[in-house]
């Protein structure tokens, strides 16, 4: 009983704090509201129906040149993994003991895919790459977990139309967009 007075004691502090400090950025206009142009630059989500991908294409050749320079340090130059996630394989593994989870077999919407390269990558450098090159970025790892032909060039809507083999597995999030 005691642990448990204690920790809705850090709880209660915690929670006044957070109070103090939101009334601390209204009373002494600390921080500034962001502006439109601040705001479109981090505004770059994209739809899992790829709904606000750019205009651009790239393809897998180029994608595989990329992943050489920018990739294959941590995700191995075929995608099989090393310091970064596999990205490659583990068609089938799903509902066994030692599931592998990639973006072959796990990922539910190649558009979503583009979107986490685009915001997150490399890590070491995030937002970094063109759209061209995320394009291919994209292409190449489709390709080399054999959703896309060799000769593939994605675009907005060559990616959109891509049907994954894990999408039907996922539930839709029921809430509305809030955009």
């Amino acid at each position: 009983m005691r642990w448990l007075r204690s920790h809705v004691a850090l709880l209660a502090a915690v929670i006044a704090g957070l109070a103090a400090a939101a009334q601390a950025e209204e009373s002494f206009h600390i921080g500034r509201a962001a502006t439109p142009g601040e705001i479109k630059g981090w505004d770059i989500d994209i739809g899992h129906d790829g709904s606000n991908l750019p205009p651009g294409s790239g393809n897998v050749e180029r994608g595989r040149v990329v992943v050489s320079e920018q990739c294959a340090a941590c995700h191995g130059a075929d995608g099989q993994g090393g310091v970064g996630d596999r990205l490659v394989g583990g068609q089938g593994t799903l509902a066994g003991a030692k599931p592998v989870r990639t973006v072959g077999s796990y990922w539910p919407y190649a558009p979503t895919l583009f979107d986490y390269i685009r915001r997150a990558m490399p890590q070491n450098a995030p937002q970094s790459l063109s759209d061209e090159d995320v394009y291919a970025v994209s292409a190449y790892i489709l390709n080399l977990n054999g959703l896309v032909p060799a000769d593939a060039v994605l675009d907005a809507k060559t990616l959109a139309a891509i049907k994954m083999p894990n999408r039907d597995n996922f539930v839709s999030d029921p809430r509305p967009d809030v955009r």
